[in-house]
């Protein structure tokens, strides 16, 4: 977390302020915005695997008091407009398409307004499975189930208990039981209540139309800005049979013992 001010530099409202960021994924606050920050990424990998990265941000829900462009070379494209709302909207960008410049719109009084956005760097292949254009909400091939079920942040045998949709983000908020958990890289799902259950939520696009329903599901997914986000989610009884085929042919690529 970076928490630069614009009240250290008020009397110079033109001050340009540099902000080096080590981390893959955080956050910015900029708490009374004046003059300008440039946001250099420069994560703690090789220079020469930068080609292969994309860059997310996720501006917070309050946040006001500046423009957010991609520069490079000089040249500014507005990325966020200052009092824009679209509510969870995320940007990505090639990490090689340029930087973050982040500049401080005129305000009557500053001490109210504060700038902030969270950051992602991750392989352009992992964002583009996020953030996928074409047919976002088909079902995947038998390849792609065993692949997923080997590098998900997340890969779990569940139930469908309820789906709240949230029109306003374009979202479905799916509330899952746990059956079995086979990974998560974050505690997304918990043990509940005196019995014990584990539930969790994974959300998805609202347009693939996810209802509740009776069966297990594998559910599969990554990790993005702190929120579980589906993927790959055949019935458990296909994703035994599809196992089972790839296993006896020593076609499976990972294996994670499905019964």
């Amino acid at each position: 977390l970076s928490s630069p001010s614009g009240l250290t530099h008020e009397s110079h409202k033109k001050d340009v302020e540099q902000v080096y960021l080590r981390c893959s994924e955080g956050s910015i606050e900029w708490m009374y915005p004046t003059g300008a920050l440039i946001v250099n990424l420069r994560p703690n990998t090789s220079p020469v695997s930068y080609k292969h990265l994309t860059v997310c941000i996720k501006p917070f829900k309050d946040s006001a008091g500046a423009n957010i462009y991609l520069e490079k070379t000089g040249e500014l494209k507005l990325l966020v407009r200052d009092g824009d709302r679209s509510p969870s909207r995320v940007y990505c960008f090639g990490y090689d398409q340029g930087g973050l410049f982040v500049e401080a719109t005129p305000q009557q009084d500053i001490s109210r307004k504060i700038t902030g956005f969270q950051y992602e760097l991750m392989s352009k292949g992992m964002a583009s499975d996020l953030h996928t254009v074409s047919a976002p909400c088909r079902p995947c091939s038998d390849t792609e189930v065993l692949l997923a079920v080997c590098t998900s942040d997340f890969v779990i045998r569940g139930s469908i208990q309820d789906v709240t949709n949230e029109a306003e983000e374009q979202e479905s908020i799916i509330h899952v039981g746990v059956n079995k958990l086979y990974r998560q890289k974050s505690k997304v799902f918990q043990l509940t209540g005196e019995s014990g259950n584990w539930r969790g939520q994974i959300k998805t696009l609202l347009e693939c139309g996810v209802k509740p329903g009776d069966g297990d599901f594998l559910f599969t997914g990554r990790m993005h800005f702190g929120e579980a986000r589906l993927g790959c989610a055949p019935r458990f009884k296909d994703f035994q049979r599809m196992y089972k085929e790839a296993k006896d042919k020593g076609l499976n690529p990972c294996e994670i013992g499905p019964d």
